[in-house]
């Protein structure tokens, strides 16, 4: 592209931005940013970045590295084998998240794509699929996407790993996680999730990488792993854009 058009270019959006102003994706407020955060914004968010506890993501007050693990996780390992989650899910960055899983705002898509490329940065080169986490079909025709599917499209487009969408389907049209405790949240998704029959020479043997929105108690990715594994997966990872940190959050 030759130097005039490009700048041509950067003049519009320029002009764009000071008439249509840029909303924030936390406080949605208008600045005259390029970006979807304002500086301010970005300070504020609590990046994990892939790091603390390395099977559940938890962030921990020493990192030991590649085998840093949490209390909870060296007593009982996780369904999956790995987790890596880029933010925590706190008062901050609740907005956004919200707004994405029920509003489908997908302006902050790419950043958080990004986000969450970096936070998986070591187990993303092995992966051979990355796998969302699905919905129901009725709720996926109620709501009209699916964020975990936008969110894995979005990390392939920025690493080139493959992303197989469909590989899952939800047997049962579970009921929202939101506000259950732990054990109702296990009862709530056990069983409910198996990997469709077309997909299955792709899964066995392979190494697949679950893509989610928000890891609360984890009782979905488990209920997913489970699945995936009982197909032949050789190994799961697991790679969120949140982590709750707090129990105050499990209400999401």
């Amino acid at each position: 592209m030759h130097w005039t058009e490009r700048s041509a270019r950067a003049g519009l959006r320029s002009l764009a931005n000071f008439v249509w102003p840029q909303r924030s994706i936390v406080t949605g407020e208008r600045h005259h940013g390029d970006g979807v955060l304002t500086a301010e914004d970005f300070s504020k968010i609590t990046f994990l970045n892939g790091s603390g506890c390395r099977a559940c993501g938890a962030p921990l007050e020493v990192d030991y590295g590649p085998d840093s693990l949490c209390g909870a996780c060296a007593a009982k390992a996780p369904k999956w084998d790995q987790a890596r989650a880029a933010i925590a899910y706190d008062d901050f960055s609740r907005q956004a998240i919200l707004e994405l899983k029920h509003a489908g705002r997908r302006d902050g898509l790419s950043t958080m794509s990004n986000w969450m490329a970096m936070a998986g940065r070591d187990i993303l080169p092995d992966t051979d699929w990355l796998v969302p986490v699905p919905l129901h079909y009725q709720r996926l025709a109620s709501r009209g996407f699916n964020q975990a599917a936008w969110l894995a499209q979005g990390v392939a487009r920025k690493t080139g790993t493959l992303a197989l969408v469909d590989a899952l389907s939800r047997k049962r049209n579970t009921q929202t996680q939101g506000g259950l405790t732990a054990k109702q949240r296990q009862r709530n998704v056990a069983g409910a999730f198996e990997v469709r029959k077309s997909r299955l020479g792709r899964i066995k043997g392979s190494t697949v990488t679950l893509v989610d929105d928000v890891l609360t108690t984890g009782s979905t990715l488990a209920a997913c792993s489970k699945a995936l594994k009982k197909a032949g997966a050789a190994r799961v990872n697991v790679l969120v854009l949140a982590r709750v940190v707090r129990e105050a959050d499990l209400t999401i």
